[in-house]
């Protein structure tokens, strides 16, 4: 009727739908309903429908003053998905673009009718491309590319520079010159083979070299190097350094353009430290900030866990600090927290039964490239989700995720390998299981219990317990549990915090600038400009010359 119409055709498997909001609202049901994903836009307007008609006259008015002329570059309108000359762009063109249906996919597939093609979306953000994707894999005879200006916190020179190359790798002509003028660059060649991309250079050690020689524990833990007890007091200190040199998977977590160390690891580090002094889990662990890697250096590593009270429990410190010239660097608070004492009685989950009977598998095409529009910049080793399911009863999700084949050789030292697990929290982020769920990381743990140790697969099954808040029971590969998770609350997304924490992590390291010198002026001499050529001379003025014949 005409509650509803289709505002706009993307692609073959993405359209958009506007009109009255009770109508929208049940049309968002029924797709929920039936597993099809779909989501409200939040805008203020309902365009391309029935509604923009009330508006006509007055449109017409306020465009009177547009005057259209021959356009110099060749246009294709969506509003007819046909060429256009740029005479016809009038102001009933235009009140046409706003009522009608915008025809995008049949404009890219007539683009494509000539082959292989080439698309620059010219806004803020891109939310085209998906749609420029869907239409060239429905053809199947053509390639394209759908490639973006500018992205989402990302609105400077330096991504609009990125974005131009890009283009110019996939054939775009560029004007160099124009760009660079006056900058001094200048052309050079380039070496007579390929780039091979390999390194030749020693890779650094990730592990102590001599903790006993230091009177220090050797953990075997990839990410901590030594512990020692201290004496006469129940306590313990674990050290280790990160870095993207010593442990470039961590390079692959990203977030808003900062590569931070993932919640999931922070837990890791506290969940080998409850296993070397008997504690039976993490009780609490409250993450206090983020810890940033950078781009060069690292960051010192140390936890302190604190003497068992009566209850067996013992108190522990996350703290780092990035690595500086001297040795009085400030530390960082990262994480703080408890560690368990008795273990519970309750037995561990298995999920046996996989996949889970009465869920909806949820369709991940595209998921990763979502969440890097979303700020979630999550490189191979991150991108672990393999498969998910909806319950439809009570709407638990139900994650199947894998190691990256680089990462397995290590899995066996971890206990929850933290690539692994943070790639489960991946379904609580937008665009994967909820279009509309909020932009969140981890923020605190409670109740966690390891109950095997060394897995590269794992199933696990999430159900909120909360607003902000979820459970996990982890498996493995064949159903055995693996962990548990009583709850992990999250936070929104807060794109200050990270920003100061990045901050931090550039102002801590120094590095070598040449600073200019201002040079004397030097005294004109009278003999400057003399050079004597002879064998022997004792002149005393100019150059001398002896071997110089004239």
């Amino acid at each position: 009727g005409e509650q509803l119409a289709i505002a706009t055709h993307n692609g073959p498997t993405t359209t958009v739908v506007s009109g009255d909001t009770q109508a929208l609202d049940e049309l968002l049901a029924h797709c929920e309903q039936h597993a099809l994903r779909a989501r409200r836009v939040p805008v203020d307007y309902a365009s391309h429908c029935a509604q923009v008609e009330e508006l006509r006259d007055e449109l017409l008015v306020a465009l009177q003053g547009i005057v259209p002329g021959t356009a110099d570059v060749p246009f294709h309108s969506t509003v007819t998905a046909t060429p256009l000359d740029g005479t016809r762009l009038d102001p009933e063109y235009w009140y046409g673009n706003l009522r009608h249906t915008v025809r995008f996919e049949e404009t890219v597939a007539a683009l494509l009718a000539d082959g292989d093609a080439l698309f620059i979306e010219v806004s803020p953000h891109p939310v085209m491309t998906v749609g420029i994707a869907q239409t060239t894999e429905a053809l199947g005879t053509v390639r394209s590319h759908g490639l973006p200006t500018l992205r989402r916190s990302e609105g400077g020179p330096h991504r609009y520079l990125a974005s131009l190359a890009a283009a110019w790798i996939h054939g775009a002509p560029v004007s160099w010159a124009a760009l660079l003028d006056g900058t001094g660059a200048r052309r050079t060649t380039l070496p007579t083979y390929p780039f091979q991309r390999q390194r030749y250079w020693l890779e650094a050690e990730t592990g102590a070299a001599d903790a006993a020689g230091l009177g220090l524990s050797e953990t075997g833990h990839p990410l901590l190097a030594a512990a020692v007890g201290l004496a006469e007091r129940d306590e313990y200190v674990f050290t280790g350094r990160l870095s993207r040199q010593t442990h470039p998977w961590l390079a692959d977590h990203a977030v808003a353009g900062t590569v931070l160390v993932p919640g999931t690891g922070l837990l890791e580090l506290a969940l080998h430290a409850a296993g070397q002094v008997g504690s039976s889990g993490v009780a609490e662990l409250a993450l206090a900030a983020p810890l940033v890697l950078p781009e060069h250096g690292g960051a010192q590593l140390q936890l302190t866990v604190g003497a068992a009270d009566e209850s067996g429990q013992r108190s522990i410190d996350v703290h780092a600090r990035i690595d500086h010239a001297d040795e009085d660097g400030p530390w960082t608070l990262h994480a703080r927290g408890v560690l368990a004492g008795e273990i519970s009685d309750s037995a561990p989950s298995a999920l046996t039964s996989w996949p889970p009977a009465g869920a909806a598998e949820v369709d991940l095409t595209g998921a990763y490239e979502r969440l890097a529009d979303q700020g979630y910049e999550y490189g191979p080793a991150f991108q672990g989700l393999r498969r998910v399911w909806r319950s439809t009863t009570d709407g638990a999700v139900f994650a199947e995720v894998a190691l990256a084949d680089e990462l397995h050789a290590d899995a066996a030292r971890f206990d929850v390998h933290p690539a692994l697990l943070d790639a489960a929290l991946h379904t609580l982020l937008p665009g994967v299981v909820e279009d509309d769920a909020p932009a969140v990381l981890p923020f605190s743990w409670s109740g966690v219990r390891v109950h095997a140790v060394g897995a590269s697969m794992l199933r696990v099954r999430l159900i909120r317990t909360g607003p902000e808040s979820v459970a996990l029971d982890v498996a493995d590969a064949t159903g055995a549990p693996v962990a548990a998770v009583e709850s992990l609350a999250t936070r929104p997304l807060a794109l200050d915090a990270l920003e100061a924490a990045a901050t931090a992590a550039v102002d801590g390291l120094f590095h070598v600038q040449w600073q200019a010198v201002p040079v004397p002026a030097k005294t004109p001499s009278p003999t400057d400009d003399w050079a004597v050529l002879a064998p022997h001379t004792d002149l005393g003025i100019g150059h001398h010359y002896p071997d110089l014949h004239t």
